[in-house]
């Protein structure tokens, strides 16, 4: 019941709310950053949800598009400007995704939803991530995020799927607006960058 009504109704209900206390926020990031990324203030990019289903993510543009001499962008942390370090390490980049969750595309809580080329990757185990929408947090999230494996990552996001309830997620929005105050766990150190996942790491 909780997972097929109840869930859904407090995505919706809580999304309003959160956007009518920052919408301040979000308007002045805006006009921000759309003068500094030259009228690019948003980033958009293909994602797999629930079922695989593709849906585009929206979040604030806070990485330069610099590439390498071979044409491959930068890692992430080599890209990221000024600004765009202050407004991840509010978490402020992750405000456009309630509109997402208002779509239907995204809850507020669930595995996060990553890129299309690792799914060939995932184990039978760790394709059941798609078993639920995508969350702007998650379990995962508030047990390490950018400090543990993949592998944990996943194993976390599963051990999530198969105990979604009100009580975990209501524990997982206390913890990530914890981390959030607190600034921890939000952006990968720049002298040990996040891998991107092959399969076994």
């Amino acid at each position: 019941m909780y997972s097929l009504f109840i869930k859904r109704i407090l995505d919706i209900t809580l999304s309003l709310v959160t956007l009518s206390l920052v919408l301040p926020i979000i308007i002045i990031t805006y006009v921000i950053l759309r003068r500094q990324n030259k009228g690019n203030a948003l980033f958009f990019q293909e994602r797999p949800g629930y079922k695989k289903k593709k849906f585009s993510i929206i979040k604030f543009k806070t990485m330069t598009d610099e590439k390498d001499k071979d044409g491959a962008l930068l890692p992430d942390y080599k890209r990221i400007t000024k600004i765009g370090n202050i407004i991840r390490k509010a978490s402020i980049d992750e405000l456009p995704q309630l509109i997402n969750v208002l779509k239907g595309d995204m809850s507020l809580i669930g595995p996060r939803p990553l890129l299309f080329k690792y799914i060939p990757l995932y184990s039978d185990e760790q394709l059941k991530r798609h078993e639920v929408l995508p969350g702007i947090t998650g379990w995962a999230q508030v047990n390490g995020r950018n400090s543990i494996s993949w592998t944990q990552k996943f194993k976390l996001d599963v051990y999530y799927i198969n105990h979604v309830s009100f009580m975990l997620d209501m524990k997982i929005l206390w913890m990530t607006l914890m981390k959030v105050i607190k600034k921890e766990g939000v952006n990968q150190k720049e002298e040990r960058p996040m891998l991107p996942f092959d399969g076994s790491n």
